[in-house]
């Protein structure tokens, strides 16, 4: 059963699928919060586990970053290993003043700027969204456990780097975008979600402000790696609640 990447049988994945972009970060989820995690891919060191989260199976493998990478690999863990739910659990960049640094960030719809689309061979403009029970289940218990988060629309940038001539000119583009109220910027959700459109999964980006492109605060390269429990944790919240909805 295995794909060009990932070495792993039907049935080695649970239903609910975390995807951070780090390999490390997949680590760090599957040996913290995981019962007896077992590792059931590594190519090209993207690694994947599947263990237990109270009571409940769940796994977690990296989707590498931008959109290509979590194309790949969410189009093949969707179409065939029978994943039902990928939940990414990644950084983003705030680039609204209300939105502060490791504020959580539940993607509800994910505008971009990357021709992904394209390969759908659709008429007009596809409108990337959310399965609106993972988000309501995501909501509810960020509610409940009383996180600082916000809901709403992000973008999916296919660059990190561009050649916009200065600072300034870069600022503009993205007041662009915070004046139509996308809360931040990151570089998968949009291909996810497109990907369980057509494919009939359910996504949901959980994302963790890892910088504020307003103030210019930043968080580490470790810090993003291994200190976003809250939004791990309520991924896996959501991995439970919707195995007690099946």
């Amino acid at each position: 059963m295995a794909t060009p990447h990932i070495k792993a049988e039907l049935g080695d994945f649970a239903g609910t699928v975390l995807m951070p972009g780090d390999p490390l970060r997949s680590e760090f989820i599957a040996k913290t919060f995981f019962d007896s995690p077992r590792l059931i891919n590594n190519v090209r060191g993207v690694q994947g586990y599947t263990g237990t989260y109270k009571g409940v199976p769940v796994s977690v493998m990296a989707s590498g970053m931008g959109m290509p990478s979590m194309g790949i690999y969410s189009y093949e863990l969707f179409k065939f290993f029978g994943v039902e739910n990928i939940i990414r659990v990644g950084s983003i960049g705030s680039m609204n003043e209300k939105v502060n640094l490791r504020d959580i960030i539940l993607g509800e719809g994910a505008c971009t700027n990357s021709n992904y689309g394209a390969n759908y061979n659709l008429p007009g403009t596809f409108a990337p969204i959310a399965d609106f029970t993972l988000l309501r289940c995501a909501a509810e218990a960020a509610e409940e456990k009383k996180l600082n988060y916000h809901v709403g629309n992000i973008l999916s940038s296919d660059t990190f780097y561009n050649d916009e001539s200065d600072l300034e000119d870069r600022e503009k583009s993205l007041a662009k975008w915070n004046k139509m109220g996308v809360l931040g910027v990151e570089m998968e959700a949009a291909a996810l979600y497109m990907n369980a459109a057509r494919l009939g999964g359910r996504a949901l980006a959980i994302c963790t402000v890892s910088d504020s492109l307003v103030t210019g605060e930043a968080t580490t390269s470790d810090e993003r790696q291994s200190s976003f429990t809250e939004m791990m944790e309520l991924a896996l919240e959501v991995a439970v609640r919707m195995d007690k909805n099946r």
